[in-house]
């Protein structure tokens, strides 16, 4: 499915309605519903293309990082493709460690992360598997 940056915006417009700030909880509203309603792979490149030119408009382009946005869009859905909620709220409580912004100190080294090369392009977790790939190994 194409998306465009218009279906990113709206996406923003909709998790900004009912928050008064945008926070990580915010993050992961916005990346839910865009796997939801357009699917993981191009969930990946719509989230990643929104907050790189949320940062640019920003003046931040430095705050963008391609192994977060990417990792984080495939960590919500993997966990959206387990239980079908229909509710953010319900999926949340189904998945309280995605609410917890560290939660990608668990695959990566701090020096991965920080490394030119993650920050530009997708690195592969270096300290433990997605919990998909893991069982994909079996």
């Amino acid at each position: 499915m194409t998306t465009q940056p218009a279906d990113f915006d709206a996406l923003m417009a909709e998790v900004t309605a009912t928050a008064g700030k945008f926070g990580h909880r915010e993050h992961v509203h916005l990346t839910w519903l865009a796997v939801r309603r357009f699917g993981t792979p191009a969930a990946v490149g719509l989230v990643s293309d929104g907050i790189q030119r949320t940062a640019r408009y920003a003046g931040a382009p430095q705050k963008y990082h391609a192994t977060v946005s990417r990792a984080w869009v495939e960590l919500v859905g993997h966990h959206a493709a387990e239980h079908g909620d229909d509710d953010f709220t319900a999926f949340a409580d189904h998945h309280p460690v995605l609410l917890d912004k560290r939660l990608l100190t668990r695959f990566y080294r701090p020096a991965t992360l920080a490394d030119s090369q993650a920050r530009t392009g997708w690195v592969e977790p270096d300290l433990a598997p997605f919990p998909w790939r893991d069982s994909d190994r079996r």
